[in-house]
């Protein structure tokens, strides 16, 4: 059985293209996913980069392209209000789900997913909704806790010490791939590695 990691960040859209995609790219392949969770502005900041929406060509261009992407696969999607949003307060709930240690499991993921990304446009941080989500989740642990913030960090920390510098990012045998359009690059190296 291959394992593969799958780092994330819930603001971004092709992250949660991803995720809803990734059961068919893996169709067919014995595997496990291990669904990581890390601070897509921390790798830019340590990058030095610029956030795809922080640029306005490309923000708009980023919007279009998403909107495009989920139609042609059959995704819902439905662009939250504020994009960006501050991920972190959902970031924190999928790690407090589990025991310290224990990364999320794909049920935790889809939910806080399709929360911001199926949500009608609404915001993702909203009070009440983020409350809704959390009584819907019981966490095993606090989100807000000490304990829950530096696990983030030390994901993000070592993710870019292994040369994430986006996401959605895949590992799996000792290799990275980037990117939504990485999906069928990461079968294609799985089934050859599997045959």
């Amino acid at each position: 059985m291959q394992c593969v990691i799958f780092h994330f960040d819930v603001v971004s859209p092709y992250a949660y293209l991803a995720f809803e995609q990734l059961p068919e790219a893996l169709a067919g392949i014995s595997h496990h996913v291990v669904y990581r969770p890390v601070l897509f502005a921390g790798l830019l900041k340590a990058w030095g980069h610029k956030g795809p929406v922080e640029i306005p060509a490309k923000r708009e261009w980023t919007y279009r392209q998403i909107d495009w992407l989920a139609r042609q696969a059959g995704v819902p999607l439905q662009l939250p209000t504020p994009h960006p949003f501050n991920p972190l307060p959902l970031l924190r709930l999928t790690l407090a789900c589990d025991a310290a240690g224990r990364m999320p499991n794909r049920r935790v993921v889809e939910a806080v997913m399709r929360h911001a990304w199926r949500g009608q446009g609404a915001d993702p941080n909203e009070p009440d909704r983020l409350a809704a989500l959390t009584a819907e989740l019981q966490p095993v642990r606090d989100p807000k806790a000490d304990d829950v913030k530096a696990e983030l960090r030390a994901l993000t920390d070592a993710a870019i010490a292994q040369g994430l510098f986006g996401v959605p990012s895949f590992e799996a045998g000792g290799r990275l791939y980037w990117g939504l359009d990485a999906l069928p690059m990461l079968r294609q190296d799985l089934l050859a590695k599997a045959g």
